[in-house]
């Protein structure tokens, strides 16, 4: 019976763990990526300027990517 609960709490934390690393994969494949200048424009986009933030760019399709 211990050993069963044993293997019940590492399959337990085993489970958590890959859940948090698929969870921290995806959070960043869902983030906008950087674009330059040149990308911007030649995308169609225009540049914007935030008050207290970087700039971005402002494309067609109403995403707004930071420029680096």
């Amino acid at each position: 019976m211990r050993m069963r609960r044993i293997l019940g709490l590492a399959l337990a934390a085993a489970t958590l763990a890959g859940m948090s690393a698929v969870g921290a994969v995806s959070a960043g494949a869902a983030s906008s990526p950087n674009i330059s200048r040149d990308e911007c424009t030649a995308a169609g986009g225009q540049i914007v300027s935030n008050p207290y933030a970087s700039e971005a760019c402002a494309l067609p399709d109403g995403t707004k990517p930071r420029i680096t």
